[in-house]
């Protein structure tokens, strides 16, 4: 596990952020950052001396950029600026989130093209090292002009104002934590209130730490597509790499040849392999798991690809150019982001979709090849499975609303200056609950999926699914009289979300799941 990660004058990866965001790694300015901070700083104070106006550094903002503030008044204009936007509401954003959106503001900030101070973006670092995590608040950010509330709630604490979360997640006053941590509160200068708050670094966090989820819940999908080809007598010959072929996307083959590797040696398979078998084709849930699979994966491939630009972006109004220019943009538009993270929650709900479909399967006696109805113990007095299909089939319901685009709004503000917003921020707050969504939804298809191959014994699963059978047994007991289901679920579910089913399967397979 990564303990510490340098920000530099270049992108940071998807593995610092994770790093930094899910596993508390510190955070450190690398000397060429420190090199360039300090020469785009001497440009911005060449401006704030100048009697010519500077937007952002000697006027007021947004719809008030038209008036010129005398020099008394600018370190208040900072300060004023950050105390205002600081207007979130609603429940506390997660820490992972809120810790991605400062590292990433600090990246931008280690380009040299916003002018702040090196003692600002040293804090800054100082603060995530520290374990320091702002309360940033749902609602605020309309995607463009940057994640302002958010990353304005971020600064406050910076200043010592405001209310934080020091490492061991007890909300307290800003300034005492940072005294705690020997961190100076920060007196803002010219431009730096600008710099902190203009930026995509939520929802860009949100997009990254969404490509690493997904990433993992494909591969869990594929499991429970394994299984349930497995349990429900499927065949797998549909999933030859020759027929894969015939159609070359390239998440399609991907999850094809994983669903080869997760059936590979099943005696469940191969007792209706032979030619006294004639079962034809197999539902499409089960029969096309690769082609939705697949294109699942070509969708997040496009989204990261995305966010791998947005990563080497400088976004900040104005900018600090290579040749000492300072120019106005329109950079912190949502839009490239806001767009993407609305098309990830398409096929976060059609996965989700399919999975319910042969979770249903299982327990219509007509469809499930013999096994119990519901897979109850004794049925009519048992009723086994039959209301986690239900739960299934609400998620499902809910995945269909959020799959809804939330960009295609917008809603004027600043006295229409700010006439065309992205709402990029919603669209990753509504990605996020499409994700935890799509987890409990494959969580309750490999519970089912693994009572109904308990079923089939005597016959043994394949040893990659048997042993994922194994890892949730360990918590969760096998077929029997009706138990409290609920806390099944969600034990399944947190296997589901910590990897630990994928690491189960991974553990036998010659080669890990893609």
């Amino acid at each position: 596990m990564v303990n510490s990660v340098t920000v530099g004058t270049g992108p940071v990866s998807f593995a610092d952020v994770v790093a930094v965001a899910r596993h508390e790694a510190a955070v450190q300015l690398a000397d060429d950052a420190v090199s360039a901070i300090r020469s785009s700083r001497v440009v911005v104070e060449e401006l704030a001396r100048a009697p010519t106006p500077a937007y952002g550094i000697s006027t007021g903002f947004g719809a008030l950029a038209t008036r010129h503030i005398p020099q008394a008044q600018r370190a208040q204009l900072q300060k004023s600026l950050i105390r205002s936007h600081a207007a979130g509401s609603g429940p506390e954003v997660e820490r992972e989130v809120v810790r991605a959106l400062m590292l990433l503001r600090l990246s931008t900030l280690a380009t040299g093209r916003t002018g702040v101070r090196v003692e600002t973006a040293q804090a800054l670092a100082g603060l995530l090292s520290a374990g320091i995590t702002p309360v940033v608040h749902e609602y605020g950010s309309l995607g463009c002009s940057g994640d302002l509330a958010p990353l304005a709630h971020c600064a406050l604490a910076l200043m010592g104002e405001g209310e934080v979360r020091d490492r061991d997640g007890v909300r307290r006053p800003a300034a005492d934590v940072l005294a705690q941590a020997d961190i100076r509160p920060t007196e803002l200068e010219a431009k730096e209130g600008l710099a902190l708050i203009n930026g995509t670094d939520g929802m860009l966090g949100m997009l990254v730490l969404a490509t690493d989820d997904l990433r993992m819940l494909l591969q869990t999908a594929d499991i429970g597509a394994a299984m349930s080809v497995e349990g429900l007598l499927g065949t797998d010959r549909v999933f030859a790499a020759d027929l894969q072929e015939l159609r070359p996307h390239p998440g399609q083959a991907v999850s094809a040849s994983n669903l080869r590797s997760l059936l590979a040696g099943s005696a469940v398979v191969a007792s209706h392999s032979g030619p006294e078998c004639h079962r034809v084709q197999d539902a499409y849930s089960l029969r096309c798991s690769p082609q939705v699979l697949g294109a699942a994966r070509d969708t997040v491939d496009y989204a990261a690809e995305v966010a791998q630009r947005e990563l080497a972006a400088a976004v900040d109004n104005p900018v600090v150019l290579a040749d000492g220019r300072v120019e106005s943009n329109g950079n912190f538009h949502g839009a490239p982001i806001a767009y993407v993270l609305d098309f990830l929650a398409i096929p976060v709900a059609d996965v989700a979709s399919m999975a319910e479909r042969r979770t249903d399967r299982f327990l219509d006696r007509t469809r499930n090849a013999n096994l119990p109805p519901f897979l109850a113990d004794d049925p009519g007095v048992d009723s086994g499975h039959m209301i986690a299909q239900y739960t299934s089939a609400a998620i499902v319901s809910e995945l269909k609303r959020l799959a809804n685009p939330v960009s295609v709004d917008s809603i004027p503000s600043s006295a229409m200056q700010e006439d065309h917003v992205s709402m990029g921020w919603s669209s990753a707050r509504k990605l996020r609950q499409a994700i935890d969504g799509l987890t409990r939804v494959l969580a309750i298809e490999i519970l089912t999926a693994a009572r109904a191959l308990d079923l089939r014994a005597p016959l043994e699963p394949a040893p990659a699914t048997g042993a994922v059978i194994a890892a949730l047994r360990e918590h969760v007991a096998g077929p029997g009289p009706d138990r409290h289901l609920s806390p099944e679920i969600e034990t399944t579910v947190e296997l589901v979300r910590s990897g630990a089913l994928v690491a189960a399967a991974n553990s036998v397979l010659s080669t890990p799941l893609s």
